[in-house]
């Protein structure tokens, strides 16, 4: 039985740790490489191809940025406007007790393509008539298109037929027709499609139109104010 550690000297303690870590028994060379090295993982022909789709489809959608920033540029696009050349007030009435409104106005539209590279073609077309918020007359509109930079003249008549109105809205009315001095706005609503070459792009135009009148028999378009927007 040897001598215990703490008897021993700390000369004697080192060298046998020394000793015991140089006797330890060496792994195989092949347990060690095993260790060391790790299993390469091998790209499949799949991965592959799906890098490669991934790639093209990227390259193809630059490609068609850039042609509609390039056609954008080229073409320039406008938004058609639309405008109320003139209007007459043929007739209000304005019923009692119960308030009910009966109206007769024909508007002269005018619709242009500003556009000098494109043509434009108007579908679903309507025109839409208001008093205080109130709607009071409809009016549905054919198809049209139009060259590069043509407008076309569009005669609306509105009749408006037993609408019923608030009192209060009502009363207003009988008050500007005793003013000499009606105020209508009217909205303008369509679906356009422009064209170019074989680009073809359609949205949905409003136009919005305060207007000032006289009061009927004679009514005629005193101001108007419009704006047209997509």
């Amino acid at each position: 039985m040897g001598t215990p550690y703490h008897l021993q000297s700390p000369r004697t303690i080192v060298t046998k740790i020394i000793s015991m870590k140089q006797q330890a028994p060496a792994l195989p060379e092949s347990e060690e490489s095993k260790l060391i090295l790790q299993p390469r993982h091998t790209t499949t022909p799949v991965m592959w191809c799906a890098a490669i789709v991934c790639f093209v489809f990227s390259v193809l959608l630059i490609l068609a940025g850039l042609v509609i920033l390039i056609v954008f540029l080229a073409v320039k696009p406008r938004t058609p406007s639309f405008d109320v050349a003139n209007a007459a007030l043929n007739s209000i009435y304005v019923g009692s007790p119960s308030a009910y409104f009966n109206g007769d106005m024909v508007l002269v539209a005018n619709v242009s393509n500003p556009n000098q590279k494109m043509g434009v073609a108007f579908h679903s077309g309507s025109v839409e008539l208001f008093f205080r918020g109130r709607l009071v007359a409809a009016q549905a509109l054919p198809s049209f298109a139009q060259r590069r930079g043509q407008f076309t003249v569009v005669n609306v008549h509105m009749v408006s037929s037993q609408v019923v109105l608030p009192p209060e809205v009502a009363l207003e009315l009988v008050n500007q027709m005793k003013s000499n001095k009606i105020l209508y706005t009217i909205r303008g609503s369509f679906k356009v499609r422009e064209k170019f070459w074989s680009w073809r792009y359609s949205y949905r135009m409003t136009a919005i139109c305060d207007l000032e009148l006289t009061a009927p028999p004679s009514g005629v378009l005193l101001d108007r104010r419009c704006t047209t927007s997509k």
